[in-house]
């Protein structure tokens, strides 16, 4: 335990001077900066969401609408294959292999942090969301401040379920990322499936496609699309079968580094 912890808190250091972690902060916040230039030019705009019968709704899902669309999935794609690739990069895989950790440690470790990144992505979205409602009443008089009661619970209980059809693509996308050297492969083949998942929204079997999911599970919550399936279970499913395929495959690479 006390070497997986050390590999863990490892991986987590290597991961805050990528990159990747910085991409974290500038998607979380994106999409709140860009409401709140909205707000403040526009505040009709949310002067509208204020007259809706439930504010916080109203504000989440419309900020929810463009990150789990397009940012998040991308995002993922970038960030799991920046953190995949720091030791492609730094010809550091041997000396990684070489070490006293066992090769469940390694992938482990970097998959954990993979998922604590996402976390922290949608915390941080969730703060952004917050100030995009509070900055424009703080300048505009006109604007009412929002409701300082939040719905806590509610905004765990969707959080936690744009993280649930999230994961299934962080793991596929982990999976191909630590089978090729060459950086642009898999990300070019997660931008792909991405932008695939959205072209095939309209098919009737989409509910197959995992790198759908973000897209079709927010138009389901939003009664766009008919939720004749369960997406958080296909989800679940998916992320159990990618994790354990992935691990499979990386115990048996013969060329690890």
């Amino acid at each position: 335990m006390t070497v997986f912890l050390n590999s863990l808190v490892s991986e987590w250091i290597k991961k805050s001077r990528s990159f990747a972690d910085w991409l974290v902060w500038l998607g979380a916040f994106f999409v709140p900066i860009v409401n709140t230039i909205i707000f403040l030019v526009y505040p009709n705009q949310i002067l509208k969401l204020h007259q809706e019968s439930d504010f916080w709704n109203a504000i989440f899902y419309r900020s929810w609408e463009t990150m789990s669309i397009m940012l998040l999935p991308m995002g993922i794609v970038l960030a799991v294959s920046l953190i995949t690739q720091i030791e492609f990069k730094n010809n550091c895989w041997k000396q990684l292999h070489t070490l006293p950790i066992s090769f469940s440690s390694i992938y482990f470790s970097k998959f954990i942090v993979l998922l604590v990144m996402l976390v922290q992505l949608i915390v941080l979205f969730n703060i952004g969301i917050i100030f995009s409602c509070i900055i424009p009443a703080v300048f505009n008089s006109n604007i009412p401040f929002p409701s300082l009661k939040l719905p806590w619970q509610w905004l765990l209980l969707e959080n936690g379920k744009f993280f649930i059809v999230s994961i299934p693509l962080l793991s596929l996308q982990y999976l191909h990322s630590l089978q090729f050297k060459n950086f642009l492969i898999p990300i070019g083949a997660g931008l792909a499936l991405v932008i695939g998942g959205l072209i095939a929204l309209s098919w009737k079997y989409v509910f197959l496609l995992p790198f759908s999911y973000n897209s079709l599970f927010f138009f389901q919550t939003l009664g766009k699309r008919s939720p004749e399936h369960n997406i958080l279970l296909w989800s679940l499913a998916y992320f159990v079968l990618f994790t354990l395929v992935g691990y499979i495959l990386y115990l048996f690479k013969k060329e690890k580094g």
